[in-house]
């Protein structure tokens, strides 16, 4: 599953699927950076957990992660409900949400 960023998507609302309830936005309220390139997550629904994002490291925008410093400045952006680095850099919080249910699911 490929990560994106939310900068590129500003016109569309952030919704997901949830249930027979329609559509629903995905908040994030909070986040921790945590070694080795993983972020714990909290939902506004209080799913929480952990994601691995080290594969994106260096990679185009992600270039600005090689310097843990930087990393670690993850924040929750109160304009998309997502976590954030600054102006350049922020990831698609249903994505994020859909890795860490697939990683709770019994394999």
């Amino acid at each position: 599953m490929m990560l994106r960023t939310t900068k590129s998507y500003k016109k569309f609302p952030l919704l997901h699927k949830c249930g027979d309830m329609g559509f629903r936005r995905a908040k994030i309220t909070a986040c921790k950076p945590r070694p080795n390139y993983r972020l714990w997550i909290r939902f506004d629904d209080g799913l929480e957990g952990e994601v691995d994002v080290s594969d994106l490291v260096g990679k185009g925008v992600f270039e600005a992660w090689t310097s843990v410093g930087f990393f670690n400045q993850v924040r929750v952006d109160p304009a998309t409900d997502t976590v954030s680095w600054g102006e350049e850099i922020d990831l698609d919080p249903y994505v994020l949400r859909e890795k860490i249910l697939r990683d709770r699911r019994p394999q």
